[in-house]
């Protein structure tokens, strides 16, 4: 059984394209979206329909929630909050209320068995979409904060970076990003997880895709904060 996890596709469709044609060479069997499927990328609306049409379990996240409900103070730098609140207004103005109705409706996190291993998934903490646990957390701070149900294998977005790390027996992976990884390296981050007569097997899987399509993408649509996205695109690093 092989299942795919992927999340912080936020509106990059050509790399969400790369990683969905990854998939399917790999022969996967399931996959899982844990969130971020449109705010902050070109193109929202076309990224949200490949999600949709994979017919599959995916989660929100706090980007998925900032275009429901807009960017609010304290949640981000005050330098930065209205200008994120304007690429949040742009991205708005692409989506149809179907796709904002469907964002707002996103369940918060997922619990699921396969072959008696169970996943616990969700965006950034099991009680937060905005905590960031990072790759450096130390082990009871991991312990604290994401394993707060019991499960084999816990899985989390939102930061933007892969690892794998093993604490007490489980299994923590973070998937990295789809759309924007912030690792140094400029190809688009997703988990792959093998489970076969009860053991586990990960990988943090890399797939190529050509970047500078999406920098001219964001041009080509007039995205109302080219500079910095093309920055981070470039260089895989916010």
């Amino acid at each position: 059984m092989k299942i795919a996890f992927i999340s912080d596709v936020h509106g990059n469709a050509i790399a969400l394209d790369a990683v969905l044609n990854d998939i399917r060479k790999k022969e996967v069997d399931k996959i899982v979206v844990l969130g971020d499927l449109a705010y902050r990328g070109p193109e929202p609306k076309r990224s949200i329909d490949l999600i949709k049409n994979l017919n599959t379990t995916v989660i929100k996240g706090n980007a998925d929630d900032w275009i429901v409900r807009g960017v609010r103070k304290g949640e981000v730098p005050d330098a930065a909050l209205d200008k994120m609140n304007e690429e949040r207004d742009w991205s708005v103005a692409q989506l149809s209320q179907a796709d904002i109705a469907y964002l707002e409706k996103l369940p918060t996190e997922t619990l699921f068995e396969e072959n008696d291993i169970v996943f616990h998934g969700f965006h950034a903490t099991p009680n937060s979409l905005f905590d960031a646990v990072l790759p450096h957390a130390t082990d009871e701070m991991i312990e604290s904060e994401l394993m707060k149900k019991v499960a084999d294998v816990y899985l989390y977005g939102h930061i933007h970076k892969s690892y794998i790390r093993t604490i007490n027996g489980k299994m923590i992976i973070n998937l990295g990003s789809v759309g924007l990884p912030f690792d140094g390296i400029t190809k688009a981050s997703y988990a792959l997880v093998e489970v076969q007569d009860g053991s586990v097997s990960a990988s943090i899987e890399k797939a190529s895709y050509d970047f500078e399509k999406t920098i001219d993408k964001y041009k080509e649509v007039n995205y109302p904060n080219i500079e910095l996205m093309e920055n981070i695109i470039k260089n895989a690093k916010n």
